[in-house]
C-alpha cells in the first residue's frame, strides 16, 4: 500500500479516488477549512489532519511517525483561474504552490500528483515544472476533464493533472523493462517502455489524437453512462441544512475517478 499525504484536501476528493484502487492508503490529511475538516473527520475518522500547510514539515511527519510515498494536491486556484483576477501563481493564494514544493522537496515521495485548473498552462505551469526538475523530478502532465471524453461525467471541469516521480526512480523501471524485455525476445520498443506503451503512444502520433484517448485505452473501462443525468444541486435553498457550504465544498472538490485513473496508471507501472 502507498501511503498518502493528502494536501489542500478539501473533502477527500484525491483520497478516495486513489483508495479506490485497492492500492493506496491515507496517512494524513492537511486542509484548513473547518468545513471540510468535518467531513474527513466523518470519512475517515481515523486519519490525522493537520490544518495549514505553513506549518507543516518533514520533521513534524517524521516525528508524528509517518513516511510518505505519494503527495497529492491541488493547491489554490483563485489567482490562475479565468474566473479570478488572473495575478498568477507568485500571488498570494496560489503562491501556497511553494509550500507545496518544499514538502515535496523535503519529503522526497515516490510520487507526486498535483491538480489545478487548465489556466495553469500559461500563468505558472513552468514554474511549476521547473522546480520539480530542479530537484531531479520527472515530470507528465495532461488536461484532463471531467465529461465524456474521459471518465464520463456531465459537465466539463477541465483540470491539469501532474504526475512526477524522482528521475533516478524512474530510469531504475525503464532499465528492469528493458532486462524483461530482452530476456523475453520482445522487440520494437521505444526507450524501453512496453509494446502496449509504445503501440499507445504511435496510434496517437498517427492519429494526432487526444491524451484522453490514451487514457480511455489504459483505463478500459467504459464510461460514457457513468452518470446518466447531472445530479440534482439545485442553486437556491430549500431547507436542506448548510445547503450553501455543502455546493461550496462539492464545487471545490476534485473529480474521484480521476485520481482513480492516475492510481490505477500508478500500480501498472510499478
Amino acid at each position: 500500500m502507498l501511503k498518502v499525504l493528502d494536501l489542500f484536501s478539501g473533502i477527500g476528493g484525491f483520497s478516495l479516488g486513489l483508495e479506490r484502487t485497492g492500492g493506496f492508503t491515507t496517512s494524513a490529511f492537511c486542509e484548513i477549512c473547518p468545513k471540510a475538516r468535518k467531513v474527513l473527520s466523518k470519512h475517515w475518522p481515523n486519519v490525522k489532519q493537520y490544518t495549514d500547510i505553513r506549518e507543516l514539515t518533514d520533521e513534524r511527519l517524521k516525528q508524528d511517525g509517518f513516511e510518505i510515498d505519494v503527495i497529492t494536491g491541488g493547491f489554490p486556484c483563485q489567482d490562475i483561474s479565468v474566473a479570478g483576477k488572473g495575478e498568477g501563481i507568485l500571488a498570494k493564494r496560489s503562491g501556497l504552490w511553494a509550500e507545496m514544493f518544499r514538502l515535496i522537496r523535503d519529503v522526497r515521495p515516490a510520487w507526486a500528483i498535483i491538480e489545478n485548473v487548465s489556466a495553469l498552462r500559461s500563468k505558472g505551469l513552468t514554474l511549476v515544472l521547473k522546480n520539480l526538475c530542479e530537484i531531479g523530478y520527472m515530470c507528465e502532465f495532461h488536461c484532463i476533464p471531467a465529461s465524456c471524453a474521459a471518465i464520463g461525467a456531465p459537465h466539463q471541469r477541465d483540470r491539469i493533472w501532474i504526475v512526477a516521480n524522482p528521475l533516478q526512480q524512474y530510469e531504475t523501471q525503464r532499465g528492469e523493462r528493458e532486462i524483461t524485455e530482452s530476456q523475453g525476445g520482445g522487440g520494437g520498443i521505444e526507450q524501453g517502455r512496453s509494446e502496449g506503451d509504445a503501440e499507445r503512444q504511435r496510434s496517437l502520433r498517427g492519429t494526432g489524437g487526444d491524451p484522453c484517448d490514451e487514457l480511455r485505452v489504459i483505463n478500459k473501462t467504459p464510461r460514457a453512462d457513468f452518470w446518466a443525468v447531472e445530479p440534482n444541486v439545485g442553486r437556491v435553498a430549500h431547507g436542506v441544512p448548510h445547503r450553501v457550504d455543502r455546493l461550496k465544498q462539492l464545487g471545490n472538490s476534485v473529480v474521484p475517478q480521476i485520481p482513480e485513473l492516475i492510481g490505477n496508471a500508478i500500480l501498472e507501472i510499478i
